[in-house]
């Protein structure tokens, strides 16, 4: 049996790879770390908005979008109900 760029005639990727030119390879590797780190925030944040009532409160005052955005990922999940607990408790808070 032959090697997968006889049996295909392409070149695998690894032979692609050690073909790039350094810089591409940076940048492919700093785009990765980029989408990896950003990935990692994104968690953080989501973890934090779930944990703490206090800190909704404070993504409502600042960045409502973000909250909305964590309201309907908890709905698409099928969790229900924190969007209305959160009001009933700011609704007191200011009364």
């Amino acid at each position: 049996m032959g090697t997968v760029e006889e049996i295909t005639g392409a070149p695998s990727i690894q032979r692609k790879a050690q073909g790039m030119p350094p810089i591409a390879k940076k940048f492919f590797k700093g785009v990765i770390l980029l989408e990896l780190a950003g990935l990692v925030g994104v968690y953080v944040l989501y973890y934090k908005m779930d944990s703490s009532q206090d800190f909704r409160y404070t993504m409502n005052r600042r960045l409502p979008p973000v909250l909305e955005l964590y309201y309907k990922s908890n709905e698409w999940a099928g969790v229900h109900g924190k969007r209305e607990k959160d009001e009933q408790a700011w609704s007191a808070k200011t009364n």
